[in-house]
């Protein structure tokens, strides 16, 4: 499937596919604001799903899903641990930024969060969850449902804020993002085997795409419109499943990644409905499997060295709670830190 888009709005979702594919891990800089086509605007980026976009909404939650201290954040502003499972900025902080609407997108339990952060976007995702709702049950994280549910909070503060009128124009007009998936196959069902013995791989991402169907027509129904949605990443090859699954030579795990193939085709195809069954929306389908995955198999190609470990303690398996101030880095400097893959962790 291709990009969805229409003439006044590609401008903008190319800027993803971009953002996606040079700088789909943690950043610390960005430059050229992007010049949106005439009369179209973007007051606002909006994020739903996992720690690829979670901005600190695990802080202050029960669950061992965290990374508000050091090494994490240490290129951020002020070299400080935000909850971001991340050395600096995530893609959202990217896409906000590039579109010239703020430099992050905070999370929204943030409690130094500003009524005014709310009129450009806040993220409600949570690192470990997923389109399986036993995923952050297994995690002790925020569910999709319930980051429906703040939601739905948001919207109720952004009226009272700036009125009816003014909610619903954000709403129609702003970004909304969704990225999930990645914890559900690695997870739930390969490392937990939690559904294994009740589904087969094509049954499970049956399960992921019904739900995500689920939750994308209830987003809708809450007045988006704008909807891009990430597909799973060849989440066999980021280095902790490379250690878990990948034998003694620490390969790409290739269950891993038949199964995210297979969810992505699902994912396309439910898309193309949607576009069809709601055609005031626009449902984009964002591809970061295959750009990650021609980084991993050619890394000079994109001026990376290392592609099999993360820049945390060994880079076998540091990630959330594991990679602490105790571990002795494998990236000794920010340059070498640009050049290695890190983990995607949850």
């Amino acid at each position: 499937m291709e990009l969805i888009v229409s003439p006044a709005a590609s401008s903008t979702f190319l800027l993803f596919h971009l953002l996606l594919m040079f700088g789909l891990f943690c950043s610390t800089t960005t430059r050229a604001l992007v010049k949106l086509p005439p009369n179209e605007t973007v007051p606002a980026v909006i994020v739903f799903g996992d720690s690829i976009v979670d901005a600190g909404n695990n802080n202050n939650i029960q669950t061992v899903v965290k990374c508000d201290f050091i090494p994490y954040g240490q290129d951020f502003y002020g070299g400080i641990p935000t909850g971001r499972f991340c050395n600096g900025k995530v893609p959202s902080d990217l896409i906000a930024e590039e579109l010239g609407i703020k430099d992050i997108v905070p999370a929204y339990l943030d409690p130094t969060l500003k009524p005014e952060d709310l009129k450009t976007g806040v993220t409600f995702a949570s690192g470990a969850t997923g389109y399986d709702p036993l995923t952050p049950k297994l995690a002790s994280v925020i569910s999709l449902s319930d980051q429906l549910d703040h939601f739905k909070e948001y919207i109720a503060k952004l009226k009272a804020l700036i009125g009816e009128d003014r909610t619903n124009f954000i709403l129609a007009k702003s970004i909304f993002l969704v990225v999930a998936g990645s914890d559900d196959i690695a997870n739930t069902y390969f490392v937990l085997r939690a559904r294994k013995l009740q589904y087969d791989i094509p049954a499970y991402t049956d399960l992921m795409v019904n739900s995500a169907t689920d939750f994308l027509k209830e987003l809708y129904g809450l007045g988006a419109r704008r909807i891009g949605v990430f597909n799973t990443p060849p989440i066999g090859c980021v280095p902790s499943q490379r250690t878990l699954a990948g034998g003694i030579e620490r390969e790409c795990a290739d269950d891993y990644n038949v199964a995210a193939r297979l969810f992505n085709r699902k994912l396309s195809a439910v898309l193309d409905s949607l576009q069809i069954s709601l055609p005031d929306g626009r449902f984009v389908y964002i591809d970061v499997y295959n750009p990650l995955l021609d980084l991993i198999e050619n890394p000079p190609k994109y001026g990376f060295e290392v592609v099999d470990k993360g820049c945390c303690g060994t880079g076998t398996v540091e990630l959330s709670i594991l990679c602490n101030e105790m571990d002795v880095g494998t990236c000794t400097n920010v340059l070498a830190k640009s050049n290695s893959v890190s983990d995607l962790g949850g």
